[in-house]
C-alpha cells in the first residue's frame, strides 16, 4: 500500500488508521505488507508520526529534495533543511526503521560539490533508502514557463558519477536508475511498478494497471477532489494496452532495474511471446546496451546510462 499526495502527512494518525481499516475490510492485506506514507517535512507533527506507526504504517517516504536552503527556496519548498532533519528524527523516535528520503540533483545553479553535500547530509541521517534523481522540468509549472539556469550535460554527468560512487562506498545498493537501498530495504511498491505488476487506483488522481481476462488495462480517477467525490466509483481514461503498448511499457519499467528481469516475466505479465522483442534485443546487444541469456534481460551499465536510447529500440512508432 502506498499513500501518496498531495500531502497525506497533514492527516492525523487516527484518520490514516481509518483509511487502512477500510482497505483491510475490503481487501486481503498480507501481514507483512509494505505500507508507505509520503511525508512533507514542512507538514510534520510528532504526534502524527507516532499515530501513523500505531495505525500500521511501516515505511515513510520524506520529500527532502535538498539540504540547501537556497535550492529549497528556488524549488518553492516550504520546509527548511533543519525541518527535514527534524522530520527524520521524529520518525525514528516514533519507531520507524524503514525510511526513504527523496533528493534531487541538477538543481538551478547547483554544482557537483553541492550535490555531493546533499548526499552526505542525507547519509548522516542513516536512511534505509534513498531516491536520488535528476530534476526534470514538468509542463504547467513555473520552471516550464520561466526556465531557470540548470547544470549542463557535462556537469550532470559528473554529479551522477560522483554521487553513485559516493553511495556505493557508503554501502547503498543501486538497484534501479534512481533508487539506492541498504540490503533488504528495496522499495516493494516500486519493484511492483518496475516489474510491470498490477495496482489499484484509490483516491483523487490515482492511476491503475490491471491484468484482466481480456488483456491489460490502464485507468485513472478524477484529479480534482470535488470531482472525485462526485464520481468516486468511475474510471476515466480507460484503455486496453495493445501488443505494441505492452512491449514498450514492459521494457520502460523493467530496464530501469540494475539486474533486469527474468525472460519468463515478460510472457507472464504481457501474455506475449518474448520472440516479439528479438529485433530490439539484437540491436541493443549490438550497441552494448543490453545483455541477454536464456533466463534474464539486463541493461548494461551503458544501457542504464543511455536508457532513452535503449528504449527507443523497442518503440514501434
Amino acid at each position: 500500500i502506498f499513500i501518496g499526495g498531495g500531502t497525506p502527512s497533514l492527516f492525523s494518525g487516527t484518520a490514516i488508521g481509518t483509511l487502512l481499516q477500510g482497505i483491510r475490510d475490503r481487501l486481503a492485506v498480507a501481514t507483512d505488507a509494505e505500507i508507505t506514507l509520503e511525508a512533507n517535512p514542512g507538514a510534520v507533527d510528532a504526534r502524527h508520526f507516532a499515530g501513523y506507526h500505531a495505525a500500521g504504517i511501516n515505511r515513510l517516504s520524506i520529500g527532502v529534495q535538498s539540504f540547501d536552503a537556497t535550492h529549497l527556496q528556488l524549488l518553492g519548498r516550504i520546509h527548511t533543511p533543519e525541518q527535514a532533519r527534524q522530520a527524520v528524527a521524529i520518525a525514528t523516535d516514533a519507531g520507524f526503521d524503514n525510511i526513504n528520503l527523496d533528493l534531487m540533483y541538477g538543481l538551478p545553479e547547483q554544482d557537483p560539490q553541492q550535490a555531493l553535500s546533499d548526499l552526505a547530509q542525507a547519509l548522516e541521517l542513516a536512511p534505509q533508502h534513498l531516491s536520488w534523481y535528476q530534476l526534470t522540468i514538468e509542463p504547467n509549472t513555473r520552471f516550464y514557463h520561466q526556465p531557470p539556469p540548470t547544470p549542463d550535460e557535462e556537469l550532470l554527468w559528473e554529479m551522477q558519477q560522483q554521487g553513485q560512487e559516493f553511495l556505493h562506498t557508503a554501502g547503498y545498493i543501486q538497484y534501479e536508475v534512481s533508487a539506492y537501498a541498504q540490503h533488504g530495504k528495496e522499495s516493494g511498491h516500486n519493484l511492483n511498478y518496475w516489474t510491470f505488476g498490477d495496482y489499484l487506483a484509490i483516491g483523487a488522481g490515482a492511476h491503475a494497471k490491471l491484468s484482466t481476462e481480456s488483456g491489460v488495462i490502464r485507468y485513472s480517477r478524477e484529479r480534482h477532489p470535488q470531482a472525485y467525490m462526485q464520481h468516486s466509483g468511475e474510471r476515466i481514461n480507460l484503455r486496453q494496452l495493445t501488443a505494441d503498448d505492452l512491449q514498450l511499457e514492459f521494457m520502460m519499467n523493467a530496464m530501469r532495474l540494475t539486474q533486469g528481469v527474468a525472460v519468463s516475466l515478460f510472457e507472464q505479465r504481457t501474455g506475449l511471446d518474448v520472440d516479439c522483442l528479438c529485433r530490439g534485443i539484437a540491436q541493443a546487444q549490438e550497441l552494448g546496451l543490453l545483455e541477454r541469456n536464456t533466463e534474464r534481460l539486463r541493461p548494461t551499465p551503458n544501457g542504464r546510462a543511455f536508457l532513452n536510447e535503449l528504449l527507443l529500440l523497442f518503440d514501434p512508432a
